[in-house]
């Protein structure tokens, strides 16, 4: 739970009432300027429309007002979708923009600016060239395609797509796997085939919106438990078992219990043992999504379950994306033979989607054999251990500042709380002026007081690259008023001390 201090919270809903008020405001004074430049036409839909229903009427009023996220876009669009025109590395080129109608369009130009990245999810740095995965994607690319043009159960199936699920299988610890060509949808098209009408799921209260929406599809009932509390999870789960199904009363048909190993927003570990051992219990399935964690933590990269010393057994369904820490794209499901047997035959990310690249099934595949040191040298041992010590490392170097920092140690995923809105553009915008590229995070992405500023780190970082970083974010910090703790005061950092470099 994240305490938020009592004056930046005041703060920060005035910023938003200012935001509501000014929108309104605009608003108004667009309606009266559309009128005297619009044809008649346009006049009286104008005013056809204004007399619709509440309903279609909220919708414009969200299209239209600043608390609509859109609008923080649209008045700060310099701070998202900045176009990048190199390979997502340590270092990476930011396209210049600009906007000539008050931020409503930005206009790229030639000019490029040299940034340290600490936005990409880079985490061992195969996004980049890599000497023995870059030499077989392109050999691959030449063989095959870029594209098989097919989904897999017509043409899309080729020996690397079998290799990389057996590789997989192996890597995640589990009989069997399959793999999608897309992240998201690898949530988002299984869940709804794995439960139905009758079924419960039970949800961290922070999970992906890929979750969200495969859980929504599915057509089980939904109910949601404290991010990370163990205990009100057991208490759900107690009284919907005891309750049964709404109105019948019956017993639920199935019951499984969603969470992340990472929480790509928060970087706080799952509390998995402790969630396993509640499942157990009350025998609901685990369905764990390891999107950031697999490849980027344990011993030898195997996720959550290794680090924390989860049986893999344990978890019924093991999810995963190729996105972070394997520089490809795609996303997993492993399991037992029948549960990924059943998966071939019914979902629609299979059965009609466009199976995944062959060269990037090819990253997949090497990347995986550098982290187990099957390519013959240390390199992937050099990774983990890289990652591990710089994010312990920048995280308590923050933590020592002053800075609001959550999530866990061995996390790559470090979130700066900035809360008030008006900090998101001033930070993004000083910290490019000193050539360092960050990612903002606002409401939707995440509650409406918690804006932050999220840092991913990667292997491929130096200590130099971090040092610069620290150096840049301090002087950000002090100049916009974002250093709310006081230096060496946070708990966690007290009880696990920071992590040096060499």
């Amino acid at each position: 739970m994240i305490k938020i201090p009592y004056f930046s919270a005041l703060s920060t809903y005035f910023s938003f009432g200012l935001l509501f008020v000014f929108g309104h405001v605009r608003d108004f004074f667009r309606k009266i300027f559309d009128f005297f430049h619009s044809s008649n036409l346009q006049v009286l839909l104008f005013f056809c429309f204004n007399k619709i229903s509440f309903a279609s009427g909220s919708c414009r009023f969200w299209h239209n007002s600043a608390l609509n996220a859109s609008v923080l876009c649209v008045n700060d669009p310099d701070c998202f979708g900045r176009p990048i025109s190199s390979a997502p590395d340590v270092w990476f080129d930011i396209v210049h923009r600009y906007s000539n109608d008050n931020n409503k369009t930005m206009r790229r130009t030639s000019k490029v600016t040299r940034c340290l990245n600490l936005g990409s999810y880079n985490y061992l740095g195969f996004a980049a060239a890599d000497e023995y995965c870059t030499p077989r994607v392109i050999e691959t690319l030449n063989r095959f395609s870029p594209s098989t043009c097919s989904p897999r159960v017509d043409g899309g199936t080729t020996t690397l797509h079998k290799e990389l699920e057996e590789s997989v299988a192996n890597f995640v610890g589990k009989p069997a796997a399959i793999v999608f060509g897309m992240g998201y949808a690898t949530n988002a098209a299984t869940l709804p085939v794995l439960i139905g009408k009758g079924g419960l799921i039970i949800s961290d209260s922070l999970n992906h919106s890929s979750i969200i929406n495969g859980a929504r599809g599915s057509g089980a009932t939904i109910r949601v438990f404290q991010h990370n509390t163990p205990s009100h999870l057991e208490e759900v789960l107690r009284q919907h078992i005891a309750e049964g199904q709404p109105r019948t009363h019956r017993p639920w048909k199935k019951i499984v219990v969603l969470v992340e190993g990472i929480y790509s927003m928060e970087g706080e570990l799952c509390k998995l043992p402790e969630i396993v051992a509640v499942c157990k219990k009350y025998k609901a399935y685990v369905y764990l999504d390891e999107a950031h964690s697999i490849g980027a933590v344990g011993q030898t990269g195997k996720g959550v379950c290794e680090l924390l010393g989860v049986d893999t057994a344990d978890v019924d369904v093991m999810m995963g994306t190729f996105t972070k820490s394997f520089g490809s794209c795609g996303g997993y499901i492993a399991g037992s033979k029948e549960l990924i047997q059943y998966l071939k035959y019914t979902s629609p990310a299979h059965l009609y989607a466009t199976s995944i690249s062959p060269p990037a099934a090819q990253q997949i595949i090497s990347s995986i054999k550098v982290i187990l040191g099957e390519d013959g040298s240390g390199r992937g041992a050099e990774k983990l251990a890289r990652i591990r010590e710089n994010s312990n490392f920048f995280r308590s170097e923050l933590q020592k500042m002053g800075f609001e920092v959550i999530g866990d140690y061995d996390s790559p995923v470090i979130s700066i709380m900035l809360y008030n809105p008006a900090k998101i553009p001033a930070f993004s915008r000083e910290c490019l002026k000193q050539n360092v590229a960050v990612v903002m995070s606002a409401f939707p992405a995440v509650p409406l007081l918690l804006s932050r500023a999220r840092i991913c780190i990667s292997a491929c970082h130096t200590k130099e690259d971090l040092l610069k970083a620290l150096e840049v974010i301090s002087q950000v910090g002090d100049l916009i008023g974002i250093k709310y703790s006081l230096a060496g005061s946070n708990k966690q950092h007290q009880e696990q001390g920071p992590k040096k470099l060499d």
